[in-house]
């Protein structure tokens, strides 16, 4: 204990030393934690998404003018890498700060941005309208996160914060019925949505054995299990053969 607060304060004075420099200290990962990477792909033949038939709405056709939009419900590059894809860790972990910074779904162009999205139980989903026309966002909801939001204008601003756990939250516009959006609702920090290339990190996971869940909007869940050791960097590799139902 003695050794642990002379370490403390020497950390405590270095830090101060170096602000009153003028020097940021380059920010430290968290000790005896380790890192998740992995990789997303389909391993079928790529389906085709359909298009959008934006002009049944002339605003949000005039809004894509030149643009042949697509409803990505299979978000793939060419070489099957899985984009949207959500990830997270199961089971119970010690309790860690509710982020601060609110989560935020927008709606430009008449498409809800991301499509895929996670946040933490406790923290705030911000929902905004940066199109000059009506929206409404409207949760399905196998829980209690049920709300529906009307966004008559550009500008709208509204937070909604879910009651419940909830994989997946599926959000939907009535006015524009393409528009779809997912949240992972989860209860600790350890999750991700893979990017365009299929990747994705979870960063600070406690050293464990754990199972991690993927889920893809048209074929659902898989499981892996992955091994965190202290200050190691884990990989997986998740693979949808596009036989899955979800």
């Amino acid at each position: 204990m003695k050794g642990y607060a002379i370490a403390l304060f020497a950390g405590v004075f270095a830090a101060a030393t170096l602000a009153a420099a003028g020097i940021t200290a380059a920010p430290v990962a968290q000790a005896g934690t380790g890192t998740i990477k992995g990789h997303v792909r389909l391993s079928g033949k790529l389906p085709g998404n359909s298009v959008i038939r934006m002009g049944v709405d002339p605003k949000c056709g005039q809004a894509n003018q030149g643009k042949q939009v697509v409803n990505e419900v299979v978000k793939a590059t060419a070489d099957g890498s899985l984009g949207n894809v959500f990830l997270r860790l199961e089971g119970k972990f010690p309790k860690t700060p509710i982020p601060a910074t609110p989560v935020t779904l927008d709606q430009r162009n008449c498409i809800y941005s991301p499509r895929v999205i996670g946040m933490q139980l406790g923290q705030t989903l911000q929902i905004k309208n940066s199109d000059n026309l009506f929206h409404n966002v409207h949760s399905v909801s196998d829980h209690d996160n049920q709300f529906n939001l009307a966004q008559p204008r550009a500008g709208v601003v509204d937070t909604y914060k879910p009651k419940s756990e909830e994989v997946m939250m599926k959000l939907g516009c009535e006015v524009h019925r393409w528009m779809v959006a997912y949240i992972g609702v989860v209860t600790n920090p350890f999750f991700a949505t893979s990017d365009a290339s299929g990747n994705f990190t979870i960063e600070k996971v406690p050293p464990g054995t754990y199972t991690i869940d993927a889920w893809q909007e048209r074929y659902g869940p898989i499981k892996k299990t992955v091994t965190v050791t202290a200050g190691g960097t884990a990989t997986v590799e998740f693979t949808y053969t596009g036989n899955e139902k979800a």
